[in-house]
């Protein structure tokens, strides 16, 4: 399944977006669904994982309390709630999904990809 991000910009720290993840041939039915972030001139970063059992999303200790993830079935559509803003919060945001429900923030088990994001936070 091929992804396609949106939502991202350009705001100002304090500022909220909300990120988009749609890919209509990918059945929401069993899946952990993962966002990951890439800055420039650093290693992809693991923000946020939530998946179809019903447990609770995990986070990054760097958005805990500032960001939340949650997914809307019927839309094959993931969202990504970035509040408060920060300028160390200025990456590509990715989004990655795997046809079960365990979450993991690792890259290495999701197969599908979107092409990104731009996500920039001016002080």
């Amino acid at each position: 399944a091929q992804f396609v991000e949106s939502g991202g910009g350009s705001v100002q720290a304090g500022q909220s977006l909300k990120l988009s993840c749609s890919a209509s041939d990918f059945i929401f039915n069993a899946y952990a669904i993962a966002w990951f972030r890439q800055a420039p001139g650093k290693e992809r970063e693991a923000v946020s994982c939530i998946s179809s059992d019903g447990g609770k999303p995990r986070y990054a200790d760097s958005v805990k309390g500032r960001f939340t993830t949650s997914t809307n079935d019927a839309k094959h559509t993931a969202y990504l709630q970035m509040d408060n803003l920060e300028p160390e919060d200025t990456a590509l945001d990715y989004c990655a999904a795997k046809g079960d429900p365990v979450c993991a923030l690792s890259a290495a088990p999701y197969k599908s990809w979107g092409q990104g994001t731009q996500v920039t936070v001016s002080t």
